[in-house]
This record gives structure tokens, C-alpha cells and sequence, in this order.
């Protein structure tokens, strides 16, 4: 059911997709036919053509606006949720190489305190 969905959802998106295409086809070609002389219509599909230039650069400006903002709002976020955990996760990693010493010391050659037995895994080689 959810599968039948998602194509659903695809197919309208090929079909929006394929109608785009031959919009774009079709004016081109009502273009290249129209009753105008050579240089005419090389001015025209020029103009069309910066224009279209423009209006995506536009539109780059005006994403890569709105990413810097998000972006900024991201980090603004996380330094605080790191600022309020900070000293957790600095106390966690202290704990974390306290106790690594003290097993590395309770495990080094010449250690008086017991040292952990582990049972047999088998042959390793």
C-alpha cells in the first residue's frame, strides 16, 4: 500500500517532469518557426536566454541566502546544547580516562593487585 503511494506520488512527478520538457521544446520550436528574420530571432533567443541566466542566479543568491541563515541558526543551536551539556560530556570523558588509567594500572606487569582472568576463546591462529 505505502509502495503503491510513493509511486503515486513519482508518477505525477515524471508526468509534471515530461509536460516541463516539452513546454520547453515546444516554445523553442515555436520560436525557430515564427515568421522572423534571422537576426530577429537571434536577438530574441538571446534576451530569453539572459534572462534565464539572471533569474537563476537570482535564485542561487537568494538559496544560498536563505543556507546562511539556516546555517547560522544551526550553530547558534547546537553551541548552546553544547553549552548547557558541556560539562557533562567533559565529566564523562574524565571518568572515561580515569578509569582506563586505573585498569591500565591494575593490568601492567609487576602490578601487586590481582589481575583479571578471562577465559579461553579458543585457538586464535
Amino acid at each position: 500500500m505505502e509502495n503503491d503511494e510513493r509511486r503515486g506520488g513519482s508518477d505525477v512527478s515524471t508526468r509534471l517532469t515530461y509536460l516541463l520538457i516539452g513546454g520547453g521544446i515546444g516554445a523553442i520550436l515555436a520560436l525557430l518557426f515564427a515568421p522572423k528574420s534571422g537576426s530577429e530571432l537571434r536577438g530574441d533567443i538571446a534576451d530569453v536566454t539572459r534572462k534565464g541566466i539572471d533569474k537563476t542566479r537570482e535564485g542561487a543568491r537568494y538559496v544560498g541566502g536563505k543556507a546562511t541563515d539556516y546555517y547560522g541558526a544551526v550553530r547558534d543551536k547546537a553551541g548552546q546544547w553544547i553549552g548547557s551539556r558541556g560539562g557533562q560530556v567533559s565529566d564523562a570523558i574524565e571518568a572515561g580516562k580515569q578509569a582506563y588509567s586505573e585498569e591500565k594500572r591494575r593490568t601492567e606487569p609487576g602490578s601487586s593487585e590481582a589481575k583479571p582472568t578471562y577465559p579461553p576463546q579458543g585457538d586464535l591462529s
